[in-house]
């Protein structure tokens, strides 16, 4: 297995530049460039909140006639201090987007690409910046909305009940689920720290599970507890968004080319998100993926023929 993924490594692509945005808040944000640097321009970035870039990620593009351009958000991966919660909500990334363009001197529309909580970065810049926008190239669709609340810490029981009941066992009645374990995960108590990891921390990962079960962790780890910190924060918060902002905004899109790739099956981000808003864009195709959970080889494969595709037309 450690053969198998230091060869997975070697075969990644290599950025031709890489290194981070002057100072702001406190954060250094890290960005890396591959491909073409004169290039047809694609921004992307991670999931989360609180993941981090991967370098396979560029391989889904053409990298002799694009220039993809990845950056990691604040907090998370590479960016400058890692797991750092101050100076860290969703304006704060779309900034550092507009930071980004800006350094790199970027004056041309771009092709914006990301999927489950890029998704939702990428319509929101969209919405912010129609005029600099190309094309949406987007999968496991993310609205961040009243009703992604509502699926996560109600309706999921309808076929997660027990999984569901476990998780808010410990609430208060004045909490809400991330707020519960936001708290848990920035105590100094380890035992309650790995007790969150283990049941909020994996109930990302058992949405989807035909036998869930939940984590079973040694010790803390430090990146995991940085990542569902910054996870629950940006929850508890409603991810700083006004309730079904996307939805309410996305008019100033409705002209702009769009692909969806989604699963069927998804339990962490239901399709009906993905297919309310490919009714909203004029020219939008909804790729429906006939397999389970938000992530999978099948979702992965069709998302990298689908981009392509796209974005040869």
């Amino acid at each position: 297995m450690k053969l198998k993924k230091l060869w997975t490594k070697l075969l990644e692509p290599k950025p031709y530049h890489q290194g981070y945005l002057p100072l702001a808040d406190g954060h250094e944000v890290w960005f890396a460039q591959y491909g073409n640097p004169q290039g047809k321009v694609v921004i992307t970035t991670h999931g989360g909140p609180g993941g981090c870039c991967r370098a396979s990620r560029a391989k889904m593009f053409d990298l002799r006639h694009y220039r993809v351009i990845m950056f990691d958000q604040r907090g998370c991966g590479n960016s400058k201090p890692f797991g750092e919660l101050r100076h860290n909500t969703t304006a704060d990334i779309l900034f550092d987007m507009e930071r980004l363009l800006d350094y790199l001197q970027i004056k041309e529309k771009v092709i914006l690409q990301g999927g489950s909580w890029a998704s939702t970065i990428m319509l929101l810049f969209a919405e912010k910046h129609p005029q600099k926008v190309e094309k949406l190239a987007l999968s496991q669709i993310f609205l961040a909305d009243g009703n992604s609340e509502k699926w996560e810490q109600e309706q999921c029981g309808l076929f997660y009940p027990d999984m569901l009941e476990q998780l808010k066992k410990p609430l208060q009645k004045w909490q809400t689920i991330p707020e519960y374990y936001l708290q848990q995960l920035k105590s100094n108590n380890a035992k309650q720290q790995k007790k969150a990891l283990e049941t909020y921390g994996m109930f990302e990962r058992v949405l989807g599970a035909l036998a869930p079960h939940w984590g079973n962790f040694e010790e803390v780890d430090e990146k995991g507890l940085a990542y569902m910190q910054i996870y629950a924060q940006y929850a508890a918060a409603h991810y700083y968004l006004k309730n079904n902002e996307i939805m309410r905004e996305v008019r100033k899109i409705k002209d702009i080319p769009m692909l969806i790739v989604h699963n069927r099956l998804d339990m962490l981000c239901p399709l009906i998100g993905a297919y309310q808003l490919s009714k909203k864009i004029e020219q939008c195709r909804l790729v429906i993926v006939p397999e389970k959970g938000h992530i999978g080889k099948l979702l992965h494969k069709t998302i990298a023929g689908q981009v392509k595709k796209f974005l040869s037309e």
